[in-house]
């Protein structure tokens, strides 16, 4: 029986395979574990940003719905296990050992073996099986056409939550050619929800969506303009929705989107079939969580992580520091990818920040902070760069303290667990 630990080492050997788009590998896969994806109900979710808060929410409903449910997400933020829920709860890690070392030898009996991601994909289809899932909520892992989620032949639902310039080396280089690829989760005649309502993105994927005889659903602003006041508190945000008060306990100013498209969503899922009350819905909301997403970890300072790594993600970050803290400015530490368009990172945090402390993520395609802390200082921005991303922690931490004024923490997910290991330690 394989153990966690050799499940890591598996996964491990895998990785040197690098990422390898394409369908043919996973669908392989899958065929020889007698394709467990068309076996579940399944939600796939595409979107450069929003995925994984999107999830949180709408599992978190569909198990007060008395269904039982089953997410994928990525990044792994604290561990790979974290990727794999069921009923919202994290798998354990001897379960974990256990699917992965069922689908080892089928993996090492192909010729052309799986990526690490597509070896993780098929361990969450197999997941579902395992547990009995009554629905699923599959999140893309980048794009959607060629990313290895993209064999549900039927989903319950296609959403894409949004569509900016992101990962452009592999997607493309316009909001146009991004949305297509991300376009590939439509399915001929199954209903997809787009999380906007015009722009390049819309039109390409309102084509698409006709093509394939898809009924497509936009975001519905036109009750909530009406008849909701939104609240937005150090606790969460507060809003009413068909006469009742939900309470979501996520900070950051954009989960209020996120939250109106699971509302849209649900609609859309109860005309297809999912018995959703409106108290499920309620009560669902208030009990979502979710980490990494403008999420406190100490006060007294205020210490923030918020996983935004590109400029949208960045700019709803911005909105939601200024929302929070005012004219306060604040400690930044701030960790990216190279692929990232960091030097709009500045102007868009201008008068927000009182001293940028960049940092290198432990991960190979990271961004030397010494270049990062360099865009941040031409902009007229105090910035200081830190190889360990531990020694940047412990120096804002005690500079934020010394000054008595809120640490925030931006970037990749992939620093989250380094990020939090360190600060325990201060």
């Amino acid at each position: 029986m394989m153990t966690y630990e050799n499940a890591l080492d598996y996964l491990k050997k895998a990785a040197e395979r690098g990422s390898r788009p394409g369908l043919s590998r996973i669908t392989e896969l899958l065929g020889r574990m007698d394709n467990p994806q068309n076996k579940t109900r399944i939600i796939h979710v595409a979107g450069t940003n929003g995925k994984g808060s999107f999830g949180a929410m709408l599992t978190s409903v569909l198990k007060s719905a008395g269904y039982k449910v089953g997410g994928f997400s990525s990044p792994a933020i604290t561990s790979v296990t974290d990727s794999f829920r069921i009923d919202c709860e994290e798998i354990s890690t001897e379960a974990f050992a256990d699917i992965i070392g069922d689908i080892a030898p089928v993996c090492e009996s192909m010729d052309d073996k799986p990526t690490e991601f597509e070896i993780l994909t098929a361990a969450a289809f197999s997941m579902f099986v395992r547990n009995s899932c009554d629905v699923a909520v599959v999140e893309c892992g980048m794009g959607g056409e060629l990313d290895s989620t993209n064999v549900i032949e039927s989903p319950l639902l296609s959403v894409i939550t949004n569509v900016q310039l992101d990962h452009c080396s592999f997607l493309g280089s316009t909001i146009a050619e991004i949305a297509e690829h991300k376009s590939g989760i439509i399915k001929q005649g199954r209903p997809v929800f787009f999380g906007e309502i015009s722009g390049e993105a819309y039109e390409m994927i309102r084509k698409i969506a006709e093509e394939k005889s898809a009924e497509l659903f936009t975001a519905d602003y036109s009750d909530i303009l009406y008849s909701w006041e939104s609240y937005y508190g150090a606790s969460g945000i507060t809003f009413s929705y068909k006469g009742m008060k939900i309470e979501l306990p996520l900070l950051g100013t954009y989960q209020y989107t996120n939250a109106v498209n699971v509302l849209n969503c649900i609609e859309i899922l109860r005309k297809n079939g999912l018995d959703i009350s409106y108290s499920s819905v309620c009560e669902g909301l208030s009990r979502t969580k979710w980490h990494g997403r403008f999420e406190v970890l100490r006060t007294n300072p205020y210490v923030i992580f918020d996983g935004s790594h590109n400029p949208e993600g960045i700019r709803c970050a911005a909105d939601s520091i200024r929302r929070y803290f005012g004219d306060t400015k604040v400690a930044l530490i701030i960790g990216v990818m190279a692929d990232k368009n960091y030097g709009l990172y500045a102007d868009m945090l201008d008068g927000l920040i009182d001293c940028v402390f960049a940092v290198t993520p432990d991960n190979p395609r990271a961004l030397d902070s010494s270049v990062l802390a360099e865009a941040f200082s031409h902009s007229g921005i105090p910035a200081r760069a830190f190889k360990e991303l531990a020694c940047g922690v412990h120096e804002a931490y005690s500079y934020a303290k010394e000054k008595n004024i809120p640490l925030i923490a931006l970037g990749s997910l992939y620093m989250y667990r380094e990020f939090k290991e360190a600060l325990e330690k201060q």
